[in-house]
């Protein structure tokens, strides 16, 4: 199971590292528009706002207060948990916008990296 992701090369990976590796590869490839690997989804509020984020469709977003509608949670405590996930991709928080922005973007590259991927699963129209 994986419970977070690692972005420094190096290691050799296990098999269950390797698939995801492959997954991420056909991610960026343009052929792949969900993951297929066992993850930790957490507990309590993260567990419910990961599988949320889990189901916003490629190149769709959600609102922290849509999230926050479904879970039953306020909409902070909803970013709070987005950027709490171990898993950025794998689980995607990019998918989640503000009411009225771009919110934030704990993954490295901070909210340019959440811009290049929305743009990268064609949500780009989102964004002007």
């Amino acid at each position: 199971m994986l419970v977070g992701l690692d972005w420094q090369p190096g290691a050799e990976a296990s098999p269950l590292e390797a698939e995801g590796l492959r997954q991420l590869a056909e991610y960026f490839a343009g052929q792949r528009s969900a993951f297929d690997l066992p993850l930790d989804w957490g507990q309590g509020l993260h567990g419910a706002v990961r599988r949320a984020m889990a189901a916003i469709p490629l190149g769709e977003t959600r609102t922290y207060g849509e999230i926050a509608r479904e879970v039953g949670a306020p909409a902070q405590a909803v970013g709070q948990a987005c950027g709490a996930n171990p898993l950025p991709l794998l689980i995607p928080c990019h998918r989640v916008l503000g009411r009225s922005g771009l919110g934030g973007f704990s993954a490295p590259g901070g909210v340019e990296a959440k811009v290049w991927l929305l743009r990268h699963e064609g949500a780009a129209g989102l964004l002007i």
